[in-house]
C-alpha cells in the first residue's frame, strides 16, 4: 500500500511540473530504502557516468549545434540549395529534407530546425508556389529528420545506455552512425516521392540555373562545407574517435562564426555556452539517476517479469516488434526524447535481447519511432513549435502533418521489420 501512495505521489508531482530528473531520483531512492540497498549506489552511477569517454561527445556536439543554431549557417545553407536544385521541379522540398536532416544532426533539437531552418523554408515554399497546408506539415515533419545520423545526440546517447547494460551483441557508436545511413535515406526519399507527386498538378515555380549564384553560394559557405565532410570521413574511416571528432568540429565551427564570418559576438558566445551547458548538465543529470532507477528495477527483476508477462502472450519476434512499435510510439508523443531513452532503454533491451534482436536495430527502431512521436497528437512537441513559430491554430498543424506522418510510419514498417536495412553495413 505505501508504495502505491509513494508511485501516485510521484505520477502527482510530475503531472504539476517537478522537475524530472528529481521525480526519478524520489522513486530511485525509494526502491533503493525498501530494498535494504545503501544509497550510496546513486552516487557510484553518477561518478560511472562521469567517467564514460563517449559522453565527451556529448557536450562538444551540443555546443556546436547552439553556435549553428544561432548563426546564419541556415539562410546560407538555403541559398546554397536553390542555387543548385531550384532549377528542378520539387527541388526546393527535395533538398529541404535534406538540409532539415543535415541541420537536425548536427544541432541534434528538431525544435530548433523549425524555428531556424524551418522560418526560412516555409516562405520560400509559399513563394515557389506551394499550398501553405503542404508547406506548414513539410516544415513541421522534417524538423524531426536525422535523428538518426551522425552525430545525432539522441543516437550517442542511446550507446551509451546500451553499452552500460553489459548485453552479449557488442557494438561501438560508429555502428549505430553506419545504422542509420540507409533508414534516413529511406525517409528522405519516400517524403521527396510523396511531396513531387502530391504538387506535380500545381505550377510549381522554379528558378533558372545561375552559374554565377551557385559559385556565390559555395563562396559563401566555404567555411562551413568542409565540416560534415571532415566529420564523416573522420569517423567513418576510424581515423577519428567520436570525442575526437567532436572536438575537432567544435574548435572548427567556434573559430570560423566567431573569428571569420563573426556573427557570434563575446556577448552572444557566454549566453550559448551557458544554454549549451545547462541543457548538457540536464541530460547527465537525468541519465545518471535514470540509471540508478534502472538498478532498483533490476533488483526487482522488473525485466525478467516484463519478459515472462510478454513471453506468455507474445510468441514471436513479429508479435514483439508489434507491440513495440505501438508502445514506443505512444512513449515519443507524451515524452521528450532524452527521457524516453534513458527510462524506456534499459526496460526493453534486455527483452528485445531475448527475441534475437539486435542492439544497433532495436536503436535504430526506438529513434525511428521518437521521430514520428514528434509529430504525433496529442503533446508531439514539433506539432506545438511550429504552431508557436508559425502561429497557426494547432488543429491546422495536426491536419497539415497527416500525410508525412503516415508516409513515415511506411517506412517505420520497412526498416523494423527489415533488419538488415539497418545491420547491412555491420
Amino acid at each position: 500500500m505505501m508504495t502505491i501512495t509513494v508511485v501516485l505521489v510521484l505520477i502527482i508531482l510530475a503531472l504539476l511540473g517537478a522537475p524530472l530528473f528529481t521525480i526519478i531520483a524520489a522513486g530511485a531512492i525509494y526502491g533503493f530504502y525498501i530494498a535494504d540497498i545503501d544509497l550510496m549506489v546513486i552516487g557510484i552511477e553518477l561518478y560511472r557516468i562521469a567517467e564514460t569517454p563517449l559522453l565527451i561527445a556529448l557536450p562538444l556536439f551540443t555546443f556546436t549545434g547552439y553556435i549553428l543554431s544561432e548563426s546564419k549557417t541556415s539562410q546560407r545553407t538555403l541559398n546554397l540549395i536553390q542555387a543548385i536544385i531550384g532549377w528542378m521541379p520539387g527541388g526546393l522540398v527535395i533538398f529541404a529534407f535534406l538540409s532539415s536532416a543535415l541541420f537536425t544532426a548536427f544541432t541534434g533539437a528538431s525544435g530548433v530546425t523549425i524555428v531556424a531552418l524551418g522560418a526560412l523554408l516555409y516562405p520560400a515554399l509559399i513563394k515557389s508556389g506551394y499550398t501553405e497546408k503542404f508547406s506548414l506539415g513539410m516544415v513541421t515533419t522534417s524538423g524531426s529528420l536525422g535523428l538518426l545520423l551522425a552525430p545525432s545526440l539522441p543516437l550517442i546517447l542511446y550507446g551509451v545506455i546500451a553499452q552500460q547494460m553489459d548485453l552479449e551483441e557488442r557494438f561501438t557508436i560508429n555502428d549505430l552512425f553506419i545504422a542509420g545511413l540507409i533508414p534516413t535515406a529511406l525517409m528522405v526519399i519516400a517524403l521527396s516521392i510523396y511531396a513531387v507527386v502530391k504538387n506535380r498538378e500545381f505550377n510549381i515555380a522554379t528558378v533558372a540555373f545561375d552559374k554565377t549564384q551557385l559559385k556565390k553560394s559555395i563562396w559563401d559557405m566555404r567555411w562551413e562545407l568542409p565540416m560534415p565532410l571532415l566529420l564523416i570521413l573522420g569517423i567513418y574511416s576510424g581515423y577519428f574517435a567520436i570525442s575526437e571528432a567532436a572536438a575537432v568540429v567544435a574548435i572548427y565551427i567556434l573559430i570560423i562564426e566567431t573569428l571569420v564570418y563573426k556573427e557570434i559576438s563575446l556577448r552572444k558566445l557566454i549566453d550559448i555556452i551557458r544554454d549549451s551547458m545547462a541543457m548538457v548538465g540536464s541530460i547527465l543529470l537525468i541519465l545518471a539517476v535514470s540509471l540508478a532507477l534502472t538498478n532498483v528495477f533490476i533488483d526487482a527483476e522488473v525485466p525478467s517479469k516484463l519478459f515472462k508477462i510478454i513471453q506468455n502472450n507474445v510468441d514471436s519476434k513479429l508479435g514483439f516488434l508489434i507491440l513495440l512499435n505501438i508502445f514506443l510510439l505512444f512513449v515519443g508523443a507524451i515524452l521528450d526524447i532524452f527521457s524516453a531513452l534513458v527510462i524506456i532503454v534499459p526496460l526493453i533491451l534486455p527483452v528485445a535481447a531475448s527475441f534475437g534482436i539486435h542492439p544497433v536495430h532495436l536503436g535504430i527502431i526506438f529513434l525511428a519511432n521518437m521521430q514520428i512521436g514528434y509529430m504525433t497528437p496529442p503533446v508531439g512537441i514539433n506539432l506545438f513549435i511550429s504552431s508557436y513559430r508559425f502561429k497557426k491554430p494547432i488543429a491546422d498543424v495536426y491536419r497539415a502533418s497527416l500525410p508525412f506522418v503516415l508516409v513515415l510510419l511506411f517506412v517505420l514498417i520497412v526498416i523494423t521489420y527489415v533488419p538488415s536495412l539497418s545491420l547491412f553495413f555491420m
